[in-house]
C-alpha cells in the first residue's frame, strides 16, 4: 500500500506535492499547537476560574508556532509585552481617560517601553495590542488586564511543556532538510557535467538555476537546526540526542557554503559555454564525481547511527576526487579554467567539512 501512495503521489503535479509534503512535514507542530490551545483554555477557566480567557489559547499557539526554533524565546516575548502593554496602558487611561488621541498615545508608549527593554520582534507587538486592548475594552484599574497577562503566563508554560512532552523529534527534521539541500545540489552537478560536456547551454544553466532556488531551503534547514537545538534542551525525551544534533547542526555552515560555491562554478561554466571554450574532459568528470559527493553526503545525513554511509565513506570519497582536482591539472590551462578548478577545489573543503573534517585538515588535504 506504502509504495503505491508513493507512485500515486509521484504522479501529482509539482506544486501540489510541494504544498502535501509541506502540510506532512507540519502535522506535529499543528497537534502540538492544537492540543496546548484547549490545554491553555481548560486551565485559565477551571483551574483559575477567569472568565472567558481567551488569551490564554492564543498565547498557547503563538509561544509554539510551526517553526521549532526559539519557542522559548517567544513565551518570553509574548508573556513580556502583554505585562507591559497592560502596565502602560492601565496607569495611562486610568489617569486621562479612553479615546482616539489616548489610543494613539498609549500604543506609542507601549511599544516604545518594549523596545526599549527588549529588541525581540514580538514583544512590541504584544505591548502594542495589550495596551490597545486596556484602552478601548477593559476597563482600566480593574483585574481584568491582570487576568489578561496570567492567561498569557498560562498560555506560554503550557505551550513549553507541550512542546517538551509531546516532542518532535529534533534531528529528524534536520537531517530531512539538509539531505533535501543536498540532493538538489547533486542534481545540479549533474546537469552541470552534462552541459560541459555537450556544450549544451540549458543544461547548465539549468543546473545554476536550480542551485540559486535552494536558498529558502537552506533558510528552513538551519531554522529546524536551531530548533532541534532547542528541543534537546527543553524535552527530556532527547536529552540523549544533544551531541547528535550538535554534529547536524555544525553541517549548516558547510553545507550553505558548498551550494555558494557550485553556484559560482556553475556561473564560470555558463560563462564558458557561452564564449564556446572547451572544458578539458578532466574538469568534466570531476564535476560529475562532485554529484557523487553531494549523493553520499545525502545518504550519510539521513542514515541512522551505525549505519553506512558513515563519514568515513563520504570522507574516502572525497579524497579521491582531491586527488583528481590536483592543482597540476591546470598548469597549462587559461586564467578561467584555472579559476573554475579553484572553486572546485573551495568546494571540496566545504564537502570535506560538511563529512565532519576540520577546515584546517580539509585544507591540508588538498595540498
Amino acid at each position: 500500500m506504502t509504495s503505491r501512495l508513493r507512485k500515486y503521489f509521484n504522479t501529482l503535479p509539482a506544486p501540489l506535492r510541494q504544498r502535501i509534503r509541506r502540510l506532512w512535514l507540519s502535522l506535529v507542530p499543528i497537534t502540538q499547537c492544537a492540543l496546548a490551545a484547549g490545554t491553555a483554555w481548560w486551565v485559565a477557566l477551571q483551574v483559575f476560574d477567569h472568565e472567558q480567557p481567551f488569551f490564554a489559547p492564543i498565547a498557547a499557539v503563538i509561544s509554539l508556532g510551526l517553526s521549532l526554533s526559539q519557542r522559548w524565546r517567544r513565551s518570553m516575548e509574548l508573556v513580556g509585552g502583554v505585562t507591559i502593554g497592560i502596565l502602560v496602558g492601565d496607569l495611562f487611561i486610568s489617569q486621562v481617560g479612553s479615546g482616539t488621541w489616548q489610543i494613539v498615545v498609549v500604543v506609542a508608549l507601549a511599544m516604545a517601553v518594549a523596545v526599549f527593554l527588549d529588541d525581540g520582534p514580538l514583544i512590541p507587538m504584544q505591548a502594542a495590542s495589550s495596551a490597545a486592548l486596556v484602552a478601548t475594552l477593559l476597563p482600566p484599574g480593574g483585574i481584568a488586564g491582570f487576568h489578561r497577562a496570567i492567561d498569557a503566563l498560562i498560555g506560554g508554560v503550557i505551550g513549553i511543556l507541550v512542546g517538551a512532552l509531546l516532542p518532535v523529534n529534533p534531528a529528524s527534521r534536520a537531517r530531512r532538510d539538509a539531505a533535501g539541500v543536498l540532493a538538489t545540489v547533486r542534481d545540479a552537478a549533474r546537469h552541470l557535467a552534462v552541459g560541459l560536456s555537450t556544450g549544451d547551454e540549458k543544461e547548465v544553466f539549468a543546473a545554476l538555476e536550480a542551485a540559486r532556488g535552494t536558498q529558502g531551503a537552506i533558510n528552513t534547514m538551519r531554522s529546524d537546526m536551531r530548533g532541534g537545538r532547542e528541543v534537546s534542551r527543553v524535552s527530556p525525551l532527547y536529552w540523549g540526542s544533544r551531541m547528535r544534533i550538535q554534529r547536524i547542526s555544525a553541517t549548516a555552515d558547510p553545507i550553505d557554503n558548498a551550494v555558494r560555491n557550485f553556484r559560482i562554478i556553475a556561473r564560470r561554466a555558463l560563462g564558458k559555454v557561452q564564449r564556446g571554450e572547451p572544458v578539458r574532459p578532466e574538469m568534466i568528470e570531476i564535476v560529475s564525481d562532485l554529484a557523487g559527493a553531494f549523493e553520499i553526503l545525502r545518504e550519510m545525513m539521513m542514515a541512522d547511527p551505525g549505519e553506512e554511509p558513515d563519514e568515513t565513506d563520504a570522507t574516502r570519497l572525497l579524497r579521491t576526487i582531491v586527488r583528481k582536482a590536483r592543482a597540476e591539472l591546470v598548469a597549462d590551462a587559461d586564467l578561467s579554467e584555472t579559476a573554475l578548478l579553484a572553486e572546485i577545489r573551495s568546494l571540496l573543503v566545504d564537502l570535506m567539512m560538511v563529512a565532519g573534517m576540520r577546515r584546517a585538515s580539509a585544507i591540508a588535504t588538498l595540498r
